[in-house]
């Protein structure tokens, strides 16, 4: 098993997750966060004065996956959250030692 960890732009969320559901991904965590990477933030006038804005706004979804779907998952976000400008985000692939159904205590894939 695998957790899959995207960082997109806000307004690409609710394509992502039609994508997603396409492919029979059937749930997933999103979090509002803020970063920077190459983007370095930008500056901006609020009230005549101009501050920098150094962490911009993205939403970070997280999907716990088989291994045999990983490849389609990660395909599916990166067609589905791409602009082609700086700050597309970037898709994080980790180990998941193990996966726990609170309501019936399944675990491993049948977790998922």
């Amino acid at each position: 098993m695998k957790l899959v960890k995207a960082i997109i732009k806000p307004f690409k969320l609710e394509e992502v997750k039609e994508a997603l559901s396409e492919i029979g991904i059937e749930g997933m965590t999103v979090n509002e966060v803020k970063g920077f990477g190459r983007q370095k933030g930008h500056t901006e006038i609020y009230r005549g004065s101009e501050y920098t804005v150094d962490f911009l706004p993205k939403v970070m979804v997280d999907i716990a996956v088989s291994d045999n779907v990983v490849s389609d998952v990660v395909k599916t976000i990166t067609v589905a959250a791409k602009t082609g400008k700086i700050g597309d985000g970037k898709v994080f692939v980790q180990p998941l030692d193990d996966v726990i159904r609170i309501r019936t205590g399944e675990s491993g894939d049948e977790a998922l």
